[in-house]
């Protein structure tokens, strides 16, 4: 079952789980009550998502879509790095946004290691790679020279880096969420200005070692 049909059933049912899983948590939500939520039946809404976890993975490819829809025109406007890791960034937070009070309950499910929600898992492989590939891109089309070693890890290092983030973001209690979106700003040049300096032979050793990092964790 595909087209545009299909595709805003699939949505429905994806908004009509995150309404009830603010309202009920994760674990008081069943995908029946999901199904009554979206007005579909239980057996198409099992069409579409075969559990829950599976519906949360639709929730991270739907904010993942979101995101790289706005950083296309960032991408469009610039080639500096760190305008470009800062309009990925804020349009991650903007995306998220109106899901941060459920955010809290939700990563202390998707916080535990063997947990298919967590970001780090197998079932999330779609949307983590199709958000390092946002990196990629970040890099790409950048006017700064990277090295060649780091800039084989460079987008997972900025996934990382982002995922810190979130971390902060899930407890961030001020208005408008408004010290994630400082440390946004704060921490941007400072990761840019690091970027720039690992071409500098003295700091070559060090990237090595965080390359080789990178590849003992992916083992």
């Amino acid at each position: 079952m595909t087209g545009p049909k299909s595709e805003r059933t699939r949505e429905q049912i994806v908004a009509a789980a995150l309404r009830l899983f603010r309202e009920q948590g994760y674990q008081g939500t069943t995908m029946r009550a999901v199904a009554s939520e979206a007005g579909v039946s239980v057996g198409n809404a099992y069409y579409y998502f075969a559990s829950k976890d599976e519906l949360v993975q639709g929730f991270y490819e739907e904010m993942l879509a979101e995101q790289q829809r706005a950083c296309a025109s960032v991408f469009a406007a610039s080639t500096d790095f760190a305008e470009r890791l800062r309009g990925v960034l804020h349009a991650c937070f903007d995306a998220a946004e109106p899901y941060h009070e459920f955010a809290g309950k939700f990563f202390a499910t998707a916080a535990q290691p063997d947990n298919p929600l967590s970001p780090f898992s197998t079932t999330s492989s779609p949307a983590r790679d199709g958000s390092i590939a946002l990196f990629r891109e970040l890099i790409d089309g950048s006017s700064m020279r990277i090295g060649p070693e780091l800039g084989a890890t460079l987008p997972e290092l900025l996934w990382l880096y982002e995922l810190g983030i979130v971390l902060y973001w899930v407890h961030d209690t001020s208005e408008n969420t408004a010290r994630t979106r400082a440390l946004i700003e704060h921490t941007v040049p400072m990761v840019t200005r690091l970027v720039r300096l690992s071409r500098l032979p003295v700091l070559r050793p060090l990237t090595r070692q965080t390359v080789d990092l990178i590849g003992m964790l992916r083992a």
